[in-house]
């Protein structure tokens, strides 16, 4: 059986550790990055380093950034009443792309999964209690459609709601373009549930 180099299995041993990667494609990954030139090798090993050295977090809404706080929580342009709740970087990433959404965002830094041994003192909820003042007047849940992001909602609006603000939660329902035959009835159920005066 073919073995590979030491140093090579322990690059591969490492990439398998990331989220999402495979042992084949950590394998595919280790033996790419031995064919770049040492140049390319050298500038990839330099650019993780750096993401380590000057990314961090958000001291107010947890997001990843070169600055404390973040050019989101300092923009004075920004709506302040308005704070959206995700999951994960990723999600405010997305929702920020959004037109016509100014907000700011807590970053919760995952989910309630008890399965996984996530629990409420694994997330960020007593920072984004801290942060609910008179100026806040909306609270936008936005956690992932699924089990745990649903149970995460209803956690934190029972948390928010006593505090006296208005807690929503992003609608849910049929993606543009989508025909209703292929849709599941969970997804149909929520757009029914959803709908709006036309």
């Amino acid at each position: 059986m073919f073995k590979s180099a030491a140093s090579v299995e322990k690059l591969a041993n490492r990439l398998a550790r990331l989220p999402g990667i495979g042992r084949k494609t950590a394998n595919r990954l280790a033996f790419h990055i031995l064919k770049l030139s040492q140049e390319e090798a050298y500038e990839l090993s330099d650019i993780i380093r750096e993401v380590k050295d000057k990314v961090g977090f958000c001291s107010i809404c947890f997001n990843i950034s070169e600055s404390d706080p973040c050019q989101i929580c300092a923009s004075p342009s920004r709506q302040k009443s308005i704070i959206c709740v995700v999951e994960e970087t990723s999600d405010a990433a997305a929702i920020d792309k959004v037109e016509g959404f100014n907000g700011l965002f807590h970053i919760l830094g995952g989910r309630l999964s008890p399965l996984d041994g996530i629990g409420p003192d694994d997330l960020k909820t007593r920072e984004l209690l801290d942060r609910i003042n008179s100026d806040v007047t909306e609270i936008i849940i936005a956690t992932n459609p699924n089990v745990e992001g649903e149970a995460t909602a209803i956690y934190l609006s029972r948390l928010l709601k006593p505090l006296g603000v208005k807690v929503t939660r992003i609608a849910r329902g049929l993606p543009v373009g989508s025909d209703l035959e292929y849709a599941d009835s969970v997804t149909l159920g929520r757009a029914i549930d959803g709908r709006q005066e036309f």
